[in-house]
């Protein structure tokens, strides 16, 4: 609930939350505490495909712990076998149909499976949340999420070694910016959502300062080749 409330001090609008995380109800209380109008917020949370056959139960007890009357966006955190996508997918457009959902997306998914969903339901997901740092980049996944109009949204972009990255240092340290701030930077020049997750306070206001700086095409360049190198 601290680093909830602590992003929403530091002007972050965008929170993100799942039913598997179990903190639904904690980042309704810091919601509900910080004072920020709730249409000012954009609020994701996410369904495990092992409640599939339960979907809209999931989701208004997901609402009920927030609490709010709707999600912007709404998400099945990982793919499961068969026919469930497709399944869950039906029942994801169902709650945007009555309204209980802003947006409906995936999480995890390939092109292929992507393509499955839409063919089922012609009803193409909004976003796709992937992992995602320069250290996994791939201009093709990129390339073909935007043919399909979809949204691509990464997480962990913090994680993996990403902050102790030799190249990644040495920029930061060339713009006097950290590393975390680089990264974040690298995300939206490439128009690619990140999540800069972090519980501490110092570190939320850090990632929220990336508005005074920008990356040459040499340093995108260079980030961008750090998957093959």
């Amino acid at each position: 609930m601290r680093a909830t409330s602590s992003a929403l001090e530091n002007g972050y609008r965008h929170l993100d939350t799942a039913t598997v995380y179990g903190n639904e109800a904690e980042v309704g209380r810091a919601m509900a505490d910080s004072g920020v109008p709730r249409g000012d917020v954009f609020l994701t949370t996410k369904c495990p495909p092992d409640w599939a056959g339960r979907e809209l139960n999931t989701l208004q007890e997901s609402l009920d712990l927030l609490p709010t009357d709707h999600v912007d966006l709404w998400l099945i955190h990982w793919p499961g076998a068969g026919s469930v996508n497709a399944d869950m997918w039906q029942a994801f457009v169902g709650a945007r149909e009555a309204g209980l959902v802003r947006e409906i997306g995936v999480s995890n998914f390939d092109a292929t499976l992507i393509d499955e969903i839409t063919a089922a339901t012609e009803v193409t997901p909004a976003v796709n949340q992937i992992e995602w740092s320069p250290l996994l980049f791939d201009a093709s996944v990129v390339a073909e999420h935007r043919s399909r109009g979809i949204a691509v949204e990464g997480y962990s972009a913090l994680r993996g070694g990403t902050l102790e990255h030799p190249a990644i240092v040495e920029i930061a340290n060339r713009l006097g910016r950290t590393p975390a701030q680089v990264i974040i930077r690298w995300h939206l020049r490439h128009e690619v959502i990140v999540i800069p997750k972090s519980t501490r306070a110092d570190r939320i206001r850090s990632n929220a300062d990336v508005a005074g700086f920008t990356l040459s095409d040499t340093d995108m360049a260079a980030l961008d080749g750090l998957a093959s190198s």
